[in-house]
């Protein structure tokens, strides 16, 4: 999928979990960019994957749990996971992210 211009508002929501919301934008064999809408509450479970994330939250509150550690990021913040490092959210209010994955995730196309 190669489309350039690509605007969030002409991408279906595909809900990826209760009260989580993936659009998946752009991306080639090495990166991938997805827009998240995240419902306050909701969760991600602790899971992991090959693919390295890094996200940035555009408005919103998310408590990140590692194996080693937790963080609450909010409006403005950025984060990092790295290949097969185990992580998870809890959303403390509503929000929404943009995450980009190298490479791309297969499971997400």
């Amino acid at each position: 999928m190669r489309k350039n211009p690509i605007n969030k508002q002409n991408v279906q929501p595909i809900k990826a979990l209760e009260g989580i919301f993936r659009k998946t934008l752009l991306y080639n064999d090495a990166l991938m960019l997805c827009h998240f809408f995240l419902e306050k509450n909701s969760e991600v479970p602790i899971h992991s994957h090959k693919e390295h994330q890094i996200g940035y939250v555009i408005k919103g509150k998310i408590k990140f749990l590692t194996e080693n550690s937790e963080f609450i990021a909010t409006e403005g913040d950025s984060y990092v996971f790295d290949s097969n490092e185990k992580h998870g959210a809890f959303i403390l209010e509503e929000s929404e992210v943009i995450d980009v994955f190298n490479p791309s995730r297969d499971d997400y196309k």
